[in-house]
Formats: C-alpha cells, sequence, structure tokens
C-alpha cells in the first residue's frame, strides 16, 4: 500500500513539475522578444521541449529562424523553388529509397511518399541554393526529422541553416573535415579516461564506429522519435561539436561492456557501433551539462581556449619559456632536436606546434573556430 501511495505522489509531482515547465517555456516563447535565455534553459534540461508542439515553435526560434510565415502559401514560393532536373531526383530517390527512412515506418504507403516529395526538394531547394554544399550519406535523415515536427517550410529553412554551420563541414566535397572532427573523439577520452583511451588504441577500432551518430546526429541509429527529439532539441542549444562530445559521453557511459570485451578490433567495433537503445539520454545530457572536464561550459571559454590554441599563441608560450626551461618539457624536447640549427630550431618548433595542435582536444576549439564565430556571434553570446 505505502509503496502505491509513494509511487503516486511521485506521478503527481512529476506532472506539477512538467506543468510548471511548460508554462515557463510559453512564456518565454510568447514574450517580445522570445526570451533565449529562458528558453535555452528549458532546452537543455529535463525533458528538451517537452512535446511536438512546443518543438514546433520552439525548434525554429533556437535555430535563429524568423517563424512568422503564413502557413497557408506554398512553402517554396517564399524564396526558392527547386529544379527538379531528372538527374537530381533519381539521384536523390535512390539515396533515400536505399536507405530506410526509420522515423516513417508506420506511414501509409501514400503518406511516405508525400513525405519522400518533400523530402526531396527540401534537399534540393538547400543544395541548389546553396552550391558549395553536398549532399552526404545521413544527410536526409536530419531533413525528415525536421519535415516531421515543424513541416515543409520551416524545416526548409531550418535545415538551410544548421547545413551552413553546425552541419557544415560534413557538406564538403570530400569527408576530410568530417574524418578530422569525428578524430576529436580519441583525445577527449584520452582526458577524461587515458585507460579507455588506450584500450581502445590497442584495439585499433578508430573512431569510424561513430561515423552515422555524428552526422545524422543519432537519427539514423536510434529507433524511437522521442529520443531522437530530445537530442535534437541539446544539440540546437549547444555548441555545434556537442555532438561529438555526446558520443564520447556514451562511450564513457558503457565501460563495463567495453572492458568485458577482448582488445580486438572486430569486437570492440561490434560493441561500440550497436548503440543501446534504452541508454539513459537525460543522464548523460545532464553530465555534459555539468562536467567541465569534457564540455565548454561557455562560450566565451570556448573563445579563450580558441585563443589559447592558436599557433602564433602556443609559439609564443614556448619561446616565453626560455631555452633553460623549454628544453626541459616534453613539447620543446619534440619540437627543437639538440643537433639542429637555430634557424632550422624555429622553422621546427612552428610545425611541431601546429601538429600538437590538431592532435590534441584544444584541436577541436580551432577547427570549428572560424565556423562557430562566424554564425550569429551575438546569438551565440545570448545562448551561452
Amino acid at each position: 500500500m505505502w509503496s502505491k501511495r509513494h509511487r503516486i505522489v511521485g506521478m503527481t509531482q512529476h506532472e506539477s513539475w512538467k506543468k510548471l515547465k511548460l508554462v515557463e517555456i510559453l512564456q518565454a516563447l510568447n514574450s517580445d522578444p522570445v526570451d533565449i535565455e529562458t528558453l535555452r534553459r528549458a532546452v537543455v534540461s529535463e525533458g528538451g521541449l517537452l512535446t511536438e508542439e512546443i518543438r514546433r515553435e520552439g525548434l525554429p526560434v533556437m535555430a535563429h529562424i524568423n517563424t512568422i510565415i503564413p502557413e497557408t502559401l506554398d512553402p517554396l514560393q517564399f524564396a526558392y523553388r527547386p529544379n527538379r532536373s531528372t538527374d537530381d531526383i533519381l539521384w536523390l530517390s535512390l539515396q533515400i529509397q536505399f536507405c530506410s527512412l526509420p522515423l516513417s515506418s508506420g506511414m501509409r504507403v501514400d503518406e511516405r511518399h508525400v513525405l519522400q516529395e518533400q523530402l526531396i526538394d527540401s534537399i534540393l531547394v538547400v543544395l541548389q541554393k546553396n552550391p558549395a554544399l553536398h549532399y552526404y550519406q545521413g544527410y536526409h535523415d536530419i531533413v525528415v526529422t525536421f519535415l516531421l515536427v515543424v513541416g515543409e517550410c520551416m524545416a526548409i529553412a531550418m535545415v538551410e541553416t544548421l547545413s551552413n554551420h553546425h552541419l557544415r563541414d560534413f557538406m564538403d566535397p570530400t569527408m576530410d573535415s568530417t574524418k578530422h572532427i569525428l578524430n576529436y573523439l580519441m583525445p577527449i577520452l584520452e582526458h577524461v579516461d587515458p585507460e579507455r583511451h588506450d584500450f581502445m588504441l590497442g584495439a585499433e577500432v578508430g573512431t569510424i564506429f561513430a561515423l552515422s551518430w555524428l552526422i545524422t546526429w543519432y537519427g539514423h541509429v536510434l529507433s524511437e522519435f522521442h529520443h531522437v527529439l530530445r537530442l535534437y532539441d541539446f544539440f540546437l542549444a549547444s555548441h555545434p561539436l556537442m555532438a561529438v562530445y555526446f558520443a564520447a559521453v556514451i562511450v564513457l557511459h558503457r565501460e563495463k561492456e567495453v572492458k568485458q570485451t577482448e582488445c580486438d578490433m572486430a569486437m570492440v567495433y561490434h560493441i561500440l557501433s550497436q548503440i543501446p537503445q534504452d541508454l539513459p539520454y537525460e543522464e548523460l545530457i545532464t553530465v555534459l551539462q555539468l562536467n567541465p572536464v569534457i564540455s565548454f561550459n561557455c562560450f566565451k571559454a570556448f573563445q579563450m581556449t580558441t585563443q589559447q590554441q592558436r599557433p602564433d599563441s602556443v609559439l609564443r608560450r614556448q619561446l616565453l619559456r626560455g631555452p633553460a626551461q623549454g628544453r626541459g618539457g616534453p613539447d620543446f624536447q619534440m619540437a627543437l632536436p639538440m643537433d639542429t640549427q637555430p634557424n632550422q630550431a624555429a622553422n621546427q618548433l612552428v610545425k611541431m606546434a601546429v601538429w600538437g595542435i590538431s592532435a590534441t582536444l584544444g584541436a577541436a576549439a580551432l577547427a570549428v573556430a572560424q565556423t562557430a564565430l562566424d554564425w550569429a556571434p551575438d546569438f551565440f553570446m545570448q545562448l551561452y
């Protein structure tokens, strides 16, 4: 009897909390201007934006999109109508048909066809308006998620914005930038858990197991739509690198499974590539919010880290140490062999400083600094 009564009290408290949060979110959205800071706190706290109705209004705001658009108009009339050439349609249709749309699996055949047509149009609009952007396998997972939540018109606006900022590095002609960002995972793990890092290094598993996580914002690997939406809430309100940090938290959370696995590439890859569908998502998000070791808690800290990792800053700190102190440190020992000439040493120091930047956690900040700072810095300052 006591246990049942206790559960009822717990449910009542949860419902009260949910109602209070709903009121807080609605007040933030109805403020003029929108209370971005309150909205962001709600997004990253437990439950995110809570309902699809609130997400329909709140997600575009988080993406800095003008939401005052008449819903009765053709969404493709606002700025751009795609050129549906035969080659483009055939290619995209094959891509989308080849890759199942797990989030629409419960739809009727006619509804699924409409969604696919909207998906093709939305992708073509963004790519044809932005010739520097290139489609990649998995891009449609992100687009279809926004289509299902905010509708075609708003999805196009949101995806275009995200494609030029959060997803920009994935949309290069080659995967070089994507692989570079994916490689940030190992330095993060080394910084937090050197033992786990060494184990994965010994298994030679690499980071390719997390590729689909990163480039689809986990939309391709999670079967429950509400889990996908919860992560999209979080990523939209966070730094563009947060999807990489979340991958690190998943690996760290699965400590027991990894430790019980033989240090073999195939076996470790098999374990890590299969994301459990019952992950404690709220707990992992909280870890990222509260643990300064594996996240940037504020944009100012990100800016400071970025500046400290610039090649000229690294070189300046090395030179300020002086020969006596500098030669005792490992960085200087690698950068300045004893038998090199002074001018050769300077060149070598610059090369090794740059190499060190790209191989450490600080490189993550450096690689996305320009993208992050270019993307509405005033808006970022409001969020953090």
